[in-house]
Formats: C-alpha cells, structure tokens, sequence
C-alpha cells in the first residue's frame, strides 16, 4: 500500500508556478547523498486514505494552483498507488475544467521506464519527467529541477511519441 511521507499544499521549489507537492515513501534506489533519504523507507509516513485523496484534490482545486509534483522515494515504485489516483485526478480536471499538470521525479531513466508496462502507464499520465539517479559525484544545485548532471527535464508526451528523451526548453 502506497504511503504519504509529506504533502506541500503550496509549494514554489519542485516545478513551474505554486504546486502541491506529493512525497511518497519507499525508494530502492538509495542514492548516495539523497536530500530525501528518511523518504526511502517504504513503511515512513502515512498509508494512502480517502481522506489523503480529498485533501490531495481540495489543495490542487485551489485557483492559483498550477499542477501537481510527485516525488518521494520513488513515485515509479508506487505504481499501485498512484497510477489510479492519477486517473481519477485526471479525470476530475476534465470534469472540472481545470487546467494542471503534473510533473514526476524519478531516479529512473525515461528509456527504464518505458521497459515496465505499469511504469510506462503511469508516466503517459505525466506533463514532465526529471529522471535519473541523484549522482553525488555530479552534483549541481544551480541546475533548475534537477540536484545532478546527469539528470533531465523531459517532455513527456513528445517523448512517448518520439520514444526518445525530448528535453523541455529553457526554464
């Protein structure tokens, strides 16, 4: 069962514009270095509720709110969880007429994830993937969205479409 590790209902750090940020817990990847390591744990924080999922919708109907951040741990090791929350969100958007994206980091590569049929559904639901592992060795914390090097800011959709990495343009 998918876990909430922290929630930021305004947050102006992790995408463009005032977002709510959603941390999941659990991520094997244990990067060197990683500003979130007590999010590795897959039992820290809260497990998902309807309760989480009405404040989750209640902070991105607000009106200045410009799109959801999913970080963690790792949002791609919660697939179970997140991949039919996505949905619904997506489709109470279209209901709503709301305009949001929804950006996703992820120590995985865009070319990893399109190897996992459930890792791929859930990326398709996403505007924009910073992936790749935090390298400590490349660290840059003047590299807008992304703490290394090797990290990229991708367009999701014309990725998929493409099936290669497509940077998004100057941010």
């Amino acid at each position: 069962m998918m876990r909430q590790a922290l929630m930021r209902p305004l947050d102006v750090a992790n995408g463009p514009g005032i977002r709510v940020s959603l941390f999941v817990s659990g991520c094997r990847h244990a990067c060197p270095g990683c500003f979130n390591d007590i999010f590795q744990d897959f039992s820290y924080g809260t497990p998902w509720s309807s309760k989480l999922e009405q404040a989750l919708v209640a902070a991105l109907d607000a009106p200045l709110i410009t799109g959801l951040s999913l970080l963690g741990g790792e949002p791609f090791q919660n697939t179970e969880g997140l991949l039919p929350l996505l949905r619904r969100l997506r489709d109470h958007w279209e209901e709503q007429g709301l305009q949001r994206d929804v950006w996703v980091w992820s120590g995985y590569t865009f070319e990893e994830l399109l190897q996992d049929p459930e890792k791929r559904a859930l990326l398709s639901l996403c505007d924009v993937l910073v992936d790749g592992r935090f390298l400590l060795e490349e660290k840059n914390l003047s590299l807008p969205f992304c703490g290394s090097m090797n990290q990229r800011v991708l367009d999701v959709e014309l990725s998929l479409q493409q099936q290669k990495p497509v940077l998004i343009g100057p941010l």
